[in-house]
């Protein structure tokens, strides 16, 4: 029988194939940004940037006189800065074998962790997430707690169409078995949550299992009383009266039309010094309510508020910590996003213990979150390399020979950007206490 030696196209083929069958979130975001990027030679390089519009806001006039208003996009960006890669070595037996073998021996374990990696990098995107429902540090094992995300989708008007949830191992299972006992007449719900373990479409969601859920570690707080420091802070905006310097982000710079979620930077008082935020931890202020984006109805619960960058409590004489949030407080306009601004004095109320560890389950509109993975180049000096692309996802792979003992060494390199797009369209959830 004739020897079958693997070549770098068909290991490139095979290790694309591996990669697709191991990714579960990389699967579920936003993926039609690859064709933006304009394309080398040999490929793209890491650094490379897209551009991405976003949808302009416009508010309602009440009356018969016109008021005009500007119509301006919003962008923001992705930007390709994620190489990642594992390097192979086989002997010259370890080639002369079926790809089928190769593949299963070789190919998978190390694909299945560059797909790992790539799911992860997504996942830890929660942090950027206002929304939470739930209690941190509870499951989600009810009908009833599972529901609290799509509700909160709702309430914030967020699409109906393309509503994903990826849940924790413990979240998944939990929810499968309190469905066992709905329809117990034979209904499908219960047959393929008891016989299958797959829960599929649950209203309107599509949901999945994914061990990669990230664990949030919150701030290490206190018991005090954390307090807003001084009235006032925030924006107003009325139709007629906007224009480009008034959207201004004070803490990126970037004009709040432009800003992925929006930030803006609170005085507080009251924390006890050295206490820590951590990026991602969430709280809400007294008579601060959420609106709905599209309406802009007062909601019946009061805007959370993600914390964007790691802070420390300030041990000054003034006592006073700044602290960057998102979304901006804006009241008023297209872009309003709260009820009313707070009130000086107005008690801050951070979600979930201090020093807790909670999963971050996400159910979120696949436009969420962006996801892009381009074709690397083939660098001129390398021999045999190859590189294949199917559907947005892209291998590299580059041998090189180490004739003093036999051994052929292989890299594998994907290269990617993640990036959160439109955190308001995104919840964290937990189960209730």
């Amino acid at each position: 029988m004739s020897n079958s030696l693997l070549t770098p196209s068909i290991i490139a083929k095979e290790a694309l194939m591996q990669l697709e069958n191991t990714m579960v979130a990389a699967n579920l975001v936003h993926r039609a940004l690859e064709g933006e990027y304009s394309t080398p030679v040999n490929g793209n390089r890491v650094g490379a940037t897209v551009s991405i519009r976003k949808p302009v806001r416009y508010t309602v006039r009440d009356g018969a006189v016109a008021v005009a208003q500007d119509t301006t996009e919003g962008m923001t960006s992705i930007t390709v800065d994620k190489q990642k890669g594992i390097d192979l070595q086989f002997s010259s037996t370890d080639l002369t074998l079926t790809i089928e073998s190769f593949g299963e021996r070789y190919l998978k374990p190390a694909m299945s962790q560059l797909a790992n990696q790539v799911d992860t990098d997504l996942l830890s995107l929660y942090k950027d997430v206002p929304n939470w429902v739930g209690t941190p540090g509870q499951n989600i094992d009810s009908w009833a707690d599972f529901s609290k995300a799509p509700e909160r989708m709702d309430e914030m008007a967020m699409p109906i169409s393309d509503r994903k949830a990826i849940l924790s191992p413990a979240d998944y299972w939990g929810t499968t078995g309190s469905l066992t006992a709905l329809f117990a007449g034979g209904g499908k719900t219960a047959e393929t949550a008891l016989r299958k373990a797959q829960l599929g479409e649950m209203a309107d969601v599509d949901t999945y299992k994914a061990q990669n859920i990230r664990t949030h570690t919150s701030g290490t707080r206190d018991e005090t009383t954390p307090l807003i420091r001084g009235a006032g802070q925030g924006r107003t905006y009325g139709p007629g009266t906007v224009n480009a310097t008034d959207f201004v982000d004070g803490t990126s710079g970037a004009l709040v039309k432009d800003a992925v979620g929006t930030r803006q930077t609170l005085s507080t008082d009251g924390w006890d010094a050295s206490v820590t935020l951590t990026q991602g931890d969430i709280f809400t202020i007294a008579g601060v309510f959420a609106v709905n984006p599209v309406s802009k109805a007062t909601l019946p619960f009061l805007r959370q508020f993600v914390v964007t960058a790691n802070v420390t409590a300030n041990a000054n004489a003034a006592n006073e910590t700044l602290i960057t949030v998102s979304p901006a407080m804006i009241v008023s306009g297209a872009y309003q996003t709260v009820s009313a601004l707070p009130a000086d004095d107005a008690v801050i109320v951070p979600l979930g213990a201090a020093s807790g560890g909670f999963r971050q389950n996400l159910f979120f509109v696949k436009q969420a979150f962006g996801l892009v993975m381009v074709p690397m180049e083939l660098p001129e000096g390398a021999v045999r390399a190859a590189r294949e692309s199917y559907e947005g996802l892209s291998v590299r792979v580059i041998p090189y020979y180490d004739g003093t003992n036999d051994i052929s060494n292989w890299r594998f390199d994907i290269l990617y950007g993640v990036k959160t797009l439109y955190p308001e369209l995104a919840v964290r959830a937990s189960g209730t206490a």
